[in-house]
């Protein structure tokens, strides 16, 4: 067995750890992470950084990467060393000794607080060579499509800590959880050996009958383990079992749930059959036997519970479409009836406005159309030429005096806003046309707004 390597903990300064942490932080998003986004997350100077940095490199804490991208990515060694500061600085363990376990997915190391007392420490290493189809076993990347194995490690200790906190308070014989932080789990350590290690026992269909009813008792409140067997069975010098490694445990609600149960079932019974030579004489348990008194699954949202609430959810999204298209169409037929009573109406308001535009034009007052025309050349001189057709058939009528006064006030109108229309745009030319002297360009534009006005 080998040793955790912890000597340099204590040599570390708290300007490694930022410089750590902001490696962490970093590879949230970046699978390599610049040098220069470091130093700002770890609000250290660049030329301190970097010092630190290569440091860190020689111990194997982190590793340079010159790929298309130059930058640092954190490795095993230095995640360790963060979680066991972090488990130091809460006071949870205070030495790290041997280590007494090895599996496809973890470390297993004995630790001991400042007291004395002995724990074990498990530490999970998600992505070595023996099992490296997680994505395929497990549920952790749930809507992610691909992740570094340093959080994947991280998200297994958090659901093994969740599940074992859980059924130690419900009276389950597992190992009490003490803390959890990064991809480390701090847990009771348990006095036993692995079933797989037990040559003899006094009374196997004891210890058989035993162990189906901790599986039966697990599915009648809503889990299932998915890996029990042999090496996650510890046994004690009295033959009592206590069971270990929970990360892969579902839902019963699971689509596949019941090959999970048999699949449980049947290796624990050829476990006794091959080692023990000891069969049992009644019937296996059966999933579907098994009356659900407990929604543990759903408190620590285990694998399939999730689905069972999805699909409540969608039975309520439709009970709503349902009522929303019942009022949609009630909404219809009542905008439809008043559409049909308002027909009546609507005529009268057509047949009142073709009475309205049916007025002729010349009963309309002058003073109302004087108002709505615009102030360019061409409608001033249309206006005009208009009112003097209205002169020439008006003469020999006999015309009143009032008339004649708003017909000269309209002339004098219209005249005074084509002049000032004619100055703003002998402003303007004057602006743009060249001219060799001030005073030759000023007398040609005066001649040419003169020339205008006379031909006006």
């Amino acid at each position: 067995m080998g040793r955790l390597d912890v000597s340099l903990l204590r040599y570390l300064t708290s300007q490694d750890f930022r410089v750590l942490t902001g490696v962490e932080m970093g590879m949230k998003n970046h699978e390599i992470v610049p040098a220069e986004l470091i130093s700002s997350i770890a609000g250290i100077r660049s030329s301190g950084c970097y010092k630190i940095l290569r440091e860190l490199a020689k111990h194997r804490l982190v590793t340079y990467e010159h790929q298309k991208v130059c930058g640092y990515r954190l490795t095993n060694a230095g995640y360790d060393y963060l979680a066991l500061r972090a488990l130091v600085s809460k006071d949870v363990i205070y030495s790290v000794g041997n280590q007494i376990g090895v599996g496809k997915e973890s470390d297993i190391y004995i630790v001991a607080d400042a007291n004395g007392t002995e724990y074990a420490l498990k530490i999970h290493r998600l992505g070595r060579t023996s099992f490296r189809k997680v994505k395929e076993k497990r549920d952790y990347h749930r809507h992610r499509q691909t992740t570094s194995w340093l959080y994947l490690s991280r998200l297994a200790a958090q659901k093994e800590y969740t599940f074992m906190k859980v059924l130690h308070e419900r009276g389950f014989p597992v190992p009490q959880p003490m803390d959890v932080n990064r991809h480390c789990v701090v847990m009771e350590l348990i006095n036993g050996y692995p079933l797989c290690q037990v040559r003899s026992l006094s009374k196997p269909e004891v210890l058989f009958n035993t162990l189906m009813a901790l599986l039966v008792r697990l599915a009648s409140h809503g889990l299932l383990h998915c890996d029990f067997n042999e090496f996650n069975i510890i046994i004690s010098d009295e033959d009592k079992p206590t069971l270990i490694d929970f990360p892969q445990m579902v839902s019963t609600s699971h689509p596949d749930a019941a090959s999970y149960f048999e699949r449980d079932v049947h290796c624990v019974a050829e476990f006794f059959s091959k080692r023990f030579q000891w069969r049992p004489d009644e019937a296996l348990p059966s999933l579907n036997d098994i009356m659900k008194v407990a929604s543990l699954d759903v408190e620590v949202n285990a694998s399939g519970a999730i689905k069972e609430k999805s699909a409540g959810v969608e039975e309520e999204n439709e009970g709503e479409e349902e009522e929303s298209k019942e009022f949609e169409c009630s909404l219809a037929s009542h905008v439809k009836g008043i559409h049909i009573t308002d027909e009546d109406k609507l005529r009268e308001n057509v047949s009142e406005f073709d009475s309205i535009s049916s007025i002729p034009l010349d009963e309309i007052p002058l003073e109302s159309e004087d108002k709505d025309y615009v102030n360019n050349k061409e409608d001033t001189l249309e206006y005009i030429s208009d009112s003097e057709e209205y002169e020439s058939s008006s003469e020999g009528e006999e015309t009143s005096i009032a008339s004649k006064d708003l017909k000269k006030q309209v002339k004098k109108t219209t005249l005074k806003k084509h002049h000032a229309h004619l100055k703003q745009s002998s402003k303007k030319s004057q602006r743009k046309l060249p001219t060799s002297s001030g005073r030759r360009g000023q007398k040609g534009n005066r001649l040419k707004i003169r020339q205008a006005l006379s031909d006006w």
